[in-house]
């Protein structure tokens, strides 16, 4: 499983397994966690690119209708995870 870093505001890293990516609608979604195995918090972050398509940034889900379709797009590609809003 790869693990990459995120660069958050300020001089801090966060560093995030990715457990898989999807497109709904033209929109980029990965499903992140900072644990490698077991049970751990997930976190489903989307893509937002800059006006130059040069530099990607992602910020976590948040809004409920949006959160709950990304999660059943995740629980359908994964048979293993049960994915809790």
């Amino acid at each position: 499983m790869e693990k990459i870093a995120f660069a958050l505001e300020g001089a801090e890293t966060a560093w995030f397994y990715v457990l898989e990516q999807t497109t709904i609608g033209g929109r980029h979604y990965i499903l992140v966690t900072e644990e490698e195995e077991g049970d751990s918090d997930a976190l489903i972050l989307k893509e937002i690119s800059d006006e130059k398509g040069t530099e990607s940034t992602y910020e976590i889900v948040e809004d409920d209708t949006e959160l709950s379709a990304v999660a059943a797009v995740f629980e359908n590609l994964l048979d293993d995870i049960a994915i809790e809003k």
